[in-house]
């Protein structure tokens, strides 16, 4: 196990260095100027050159590279070109709302996307089946933004319209609550630290809506999944010994077909995960969601290279990460398969 993570850690060092470098190669080979986005059109060539100066930019680009890589290596992302502020602090504040939204909609994905996934194999070729895979089909092709418009106009805005408040249109709390100490900035974790249960109730109420639209595809995918590789463990020669012996059919689908089946679920609940967690940027944007995915895509409008960097490297660490951790899960699933 010690050797596993080991080569784990070796492996996400190595991935950040290469991504940091690729990166910083790319964006400086887009045309643009962050410090002219900054201060503007009217700002005099004296501003510029200053600013320029001060942030670095005057320098060739390789000695900005290799400046950077060694402020990263002590655990320096620079600051913000926009705004000046620490990138490790902006990842900090922003991080935990897409973490709180991905996890919810992951949470979503495996309570309806299993269950759906074991009933249409157990019911195969049946028109619960037909019905199962219409819907997991519907939902991989509807479009997240899309999706997110229409349960806002018809879950929040319409009801609105006849005096009933079904579910908030935006945000992550009731502004009521901002004042509940933002100790793990995860706002229901928050409120359940502070004692505070109808904060924690309005925290899982706004989560709903973006979490059932980001949550959608991945629901969908895992059904799936489930499926395919529910059917392929029922038709085994061990499923049919235990049916044989007796056992319920409630045993045999539970015990032996589904944790038989459990490893492409749990690839597919990782891959997922990582996706999300890299910034969910449509849904983020649909629902006002102050989370990562948003602040890349104002980094990137806004042609700020420490920032995109770090989003980058963010998104490139919960990579390896969950990885690490789904690989950990197969042999929780899997006796068999043990890692020295």
């Amino acid at each position: 196990m010690l050797r596993f993570l080991a080569d784990r850690l070796v492996r996400l060092v190595l991935v950040l260095i290469a991504i940091t470098i690729v990166s910083f190669l790319f964006m400086h080979a887009i045309p643009g100027d962050p410090v002219a986005l900054r201060l503007g059109d009217h700002a005099s060539p004296a501003e510029v050159a200053h600013l320029r100066s001060s942030l670095g930019l005057d320098k060739p680009w390789f000695v900005q590279l290799a400046l950077y890589l060694g402020a990263v290596a002590h655990g320096d992302l620079g600051q913000s070109v926009f705004d000046s502020q620490p990138v490790a602090q902006k990842l900090g504040q922003y991080f935990p709302a897409t973490m709180e939204l991905t996890l919810s909609a992951m949470v979503f994905a495996m309570i309806v996307g299993i269950p759906a996934g074991v009933i249409a194999a157990v019911r195969h070729r049946s028109a619960l089946d037909a019905l199962t895979m219409s819907a997991a089909l519907l939902g991989v092709s509807i479009p997240v933004f899309w999706l997110g418009w229409i349960l806002v106009y018809l879950l929040a805005v319409l009801p609105s319209h006849h005096g009933l408040n079904l579910f908030p249109i935006s945000g992550r709390i009731a502004a009521m609550y901002y004042g509940i100490p933002a100790r793990t900035h995860l706002v229901f974790v928050d409120a359940l630290l502070a004692g505070n249960g109808r904060a924690a109730l309005d925290a899982l109420w706004h989560l709903v809506l973006p979490a059932v639209t980001l949550g959608t595809i991945p629901l969908a995918i895992v059904a799936k999944i489930t499926r395919s590789g529910m059917l392929d463990v029922l038709s085994s020669d061990y499923v049919r010994t235990a049916r044989a012996k007796g056992l319920g059919r409630r045993a045999v689908v539970l015990k032996h077909a589904l944790r038989n089946a459990l490893i492409p679920i749990i690839t597919v609940l990782g891959l997922q995960t990582g996706l999300l967690l890299g910034g969910a940027v449509l849904t983020e944007s649909v629902f006002a969601w102050p989370g990562v995915g948003r602040l890349a895509f104002e980094a990137i409008s806004n042609r700020d290279m420490p920032l995109i960097n770090g989003c980058i490297l963010l998104f490139a660490t919960v990579f390896v990460v969950v990885n690490a951790i789904v690989d950990l899960l197969y042999a929780a699933a899997n006796p068999r398969i043990r890692y020295s």
